[in-house]
């Protein structure tokens, strides 16, 4: 049986062999275009099919002195293929094996975190459906606002996560455009034929106008969408951090059996995925920063974008897997606390009820500000006073109970009643699909 949260190893995209497997492919693509174009030979063809390969050792050892990966590459890929290997690379620029390759290892890549994003949606939509009507406290600036529901935490990132798949998808689109163009992009001494071949064969486009390179602003947009995605990760894990602190404890990771929280103190019990993610978070932000400064280069190409995509590509692409991974398994088992939450709900003492307490009295005639006023006051009253509560105050007030019935008083500080369209939200978010 598969775990349910195994997925394809997104690390092997940025691997020596995959990366020169693609080389080779785009390589042999060309070939196979001006085969059919009558530019070479259909035995010089079937030659380098039969023999094209390379060694990796090799293509490092031979680019120790030429010091270009692209050279070296070609010059043990021919050391294979002999003769015939005159045809590979014809009218083609380094950057033509390079950006067209790097196209479809970014959208292979793309493609594995955009399943990452679908499972960790469908669990978002079980959780929410699942705590639909489990009643909180919502918090503004930290403090106690008015009844929430969990489900509706989980609602919202559900949505965020919706709108991050199709960024992504998007994104995806934008970075799935190959090269075949030559030293300045145009076509000087390679039909653009040849280009159409090969980024069709690889599910891509062909970028419409290029220089010697595809131009870098369809990396920064795809970077910057995972740094998005990073941050809609980063937002969860706060929230979860700050739910599952001792004196709230609404909310906490799943401790697994033999688990350990702290090297000194064993009744630890940590938010360490959550932080996990967030530390990441600030990684991939500074990933897209390093992509948007890669956009500015110097008339038809400079060099200096391809060492930073070293790094910041794999890295950013790997590091969302990772994150989306955890995040997958974080909120699939995810231990929520209803009990707690109303405890915590009610440590205000009825305060969360203070504008329907306001709006009641204005239903009933009073001014709005003198409404405020004395609602304002009797709140007050309660924060200093950790004997009181909201609801006792205005039963005991000969001022309110001009206004409002006892049982309207008592009707107001229901905190379900808080929640009466819950179901509509739901019908237009989760339950819509």
């Amino acid at each position: 049986m598969i775990d349910r949260y195994t997925r394809p190893e997104i690390g092997k995209i940025w691997e020596d062999r995959f990366k020169f497997e693609t080389w080779l492919k785009i390589e042999i693509l060309a070939c196979e275009a001006r085969a059919k174009l009558g530019d070479i030979p259909e035995n010089d063809l079937a030659v380098i099919k039969e023999k094209a390969d390379f060694d990796i050792k090799r293509i490092l050892e031979i680019e120790e002195t030429t010091k270009h990966d692209v050279i070296a590459f070609l010059t043990n890929v021919a050391e294979y293929v002999g003769p015939a290997s005159r045809h590979i690379h014809y009218g083609m620029t380094s950057s033509d094996v390079l950006d067209t390759s790097l196209a479809y290892q970014l959208k292979s890549a793309g493609e594995i975190i955009l399943n990452d994003l679908i499972q960790l949606k469908d669990i978002l939509k079980k959780r929410a459906l699942e705590h639909k009507r489990t009643i909180c406290v919502g918090r503004s600036h930290g403090i106690h606002a008015e009844a929430y529901s969990m489900g509706l935490k989980f609602a919202l990132w559900y949505e965020e996560t919706k709108r991050n798949i199709d960024r992504l998808k998007h994104s995806i689109n934008s970075i799935s455009v190959g090269k075949i163009s030559g030293a300045v992009g145009t076509f000087e001494h390679l039909t653009p034929k040849v280009e159409e071949y090969v980024c069709e064969k690889l599910g891509l486009k062909p970028e419409l106008v290029a220089t010697q390179v595809v131009q870098r602003d369809r990396h920064a947009e795809f970077l910057s969408t995972l740094a998005i995605v990073g941050a809609t990760l980063e937002k969860i894990s706060i929230e979860i951090r700050h739910l599952q602190r001792t004196e709230v404890l609404e909310a906490e990771e799943y401790f697994s059996k033999g688990q350990k929280g702290s090297s000194a103190m064993p009744h630890k019990r940590n938010p360490i995925i959550s932080e996990r993610i967030t530390g990441l978070a600030r990684v991939l932000r500074g990933n897209s920063l390093a992509a948007l400064e890669n956009v500015a280069l110097w008339h038809e190409r400079d060099i200096s974008h391809s060492s930073v995509e070293r790094i910041i590509l794999p890295d950013s692409t790997i590091a969302l897997d990772y994150m989306l991974g955890l995040m997958i398994k974080l909120i699939d088992n995810l231990i929520i606390y209803p009990e707690n939450m109303i405890n915590n709900l009610n440590k205000t003492r009825g305060l969360i009820f203070s504008q329907a307490v306001l709006l009641k009295l204005t239903e009933k005639g009073m001014t709005r500000e003198d409404a405020y006023s004395f609602v304002q006051k009797a709140a007050m009253d309660v924060w200093a006073d950790k004997n009181k509560n909201l609801k006792n105050e205005l039963l005991n007030s000969e001022n309110i109970l001009k206004y409002l019935t006892r049982e309207e008083v008592e009707d107001i500080f229901d905190p379900g009643k808080m929640l009466k369209n819950i179901d509509y939200i739901f019908s237009r978010s989760v339950e819509k699909g």
